[in-house]
């Protein structure tokens, strides 16, 4: 268990389950105090932390919303000064098909995946170009690398954080800001368990085996296999590589 972002401040959205808890769980073991953001509490992450000593908070917080990520940041700022390391995990995948998408699909969509992103780095850029060092990661994914029905709404807006993330990683890298993005495939989390609707009426387990047999690396996705691209893109080590989208997906996408 390394050290290496000892004394950083990580803030990580969606962190009351799935990826966003490993992440801040990883995060946690790797020496940084943590913020887990979530619209439900985030128990295990803080929990975790406290038992390996680093200091926790949680901040129930709707991030699609400015003026409760400007609260957020503000309480953040009280309790730690700022922010160090943003992780933009938070993100939803209704599926539905384009004929039955309405707008307020569309925007809901656009609202927690991609507008998110926008308000979270608004609120804690500026503590990092003050201390000339700092990191976000987003969460994009494999599905903009190949064709997937039913998620319109998804795909664009994941091809948004990729457009995203590489023109804030240009703007900020004078002030020694890195943002970079990484992939997942399809992960077994509470969320895609919870799955109602999958493509071609197949149900969970069904298209997890369809998904991993697409994979190089033939097994699914778990979030244990996330945590190192984030602690890595997070840390010194990682200083030089920005405006990037590193693919975790055992190979599905190759090249793109």
């Amino acid at each position: 268990m390394g050290l290496g972002h000892k004394d950083k401040v990580a803030v990580i959205t969606g962190a009351a389950s799935g990826l966003g808890e490993a992440f801040a769980k990883r995060l946690a073991e790797d020496g940084a105090r943590i913020v887990a953001v979530d619209l439900k509490p985030a128990d295990s992450a803080i929990a975790h932390a406290h038992q390996l000593g680093r200091e926790a908070l949680f901040v129930r917080c709707d991030i699609t919303v400015p003026e409760q990520v400007a609260a957020m940041a503000e309480e953040v700022r009280g309790r730690f000064g700022g922010c160090d390391i943003l992780v933009n995990n938070a993100g939803i995948y209704p599926m539905k098909t384009f004929e039955d998408m309405t707008f307020a699909d569309w925007r809901r969509v656009m609202a927690v995946n991609l507008d998110s992103m926008f308000l979270m780095s608004k609120a804690f850029v500026p503590r990092m170009r003050e201390r000339s060092w700092g990191r976000i990661v987003n969460l994009a994914s494999n599905t903009f690398g190949m064709v997937v029905a039913d998620l319109v709404h998804y795909v664009a807006s994941k091809g948004g954080v990729i457009g995203f993330t590489r023109a804030l990683a240009t703007e900020l890298g004078p002030q020694g800001i890195t943002v970079n993005a990484i992939g997942p495939s399809l992960t077994r989390t509470p969320g895609t368990l919870a799955f109602t609707r999958t493509p071609g009426g197949l149900n969970q387990e069904q298209l997890f085996a369809m998904v991993a047999g697409l994979q190089a690396i033939k097994r699914i996705e778990v979030p244990a296999d996330l945590v190192g691209a984030v602690s890595f893109l997070t840390s010194d080590d990682a200083g030089l590589i920005t405006g990037q989208t590193l693919y975790v997906d055992g190979g599905l996408v190759r090249g793109a």
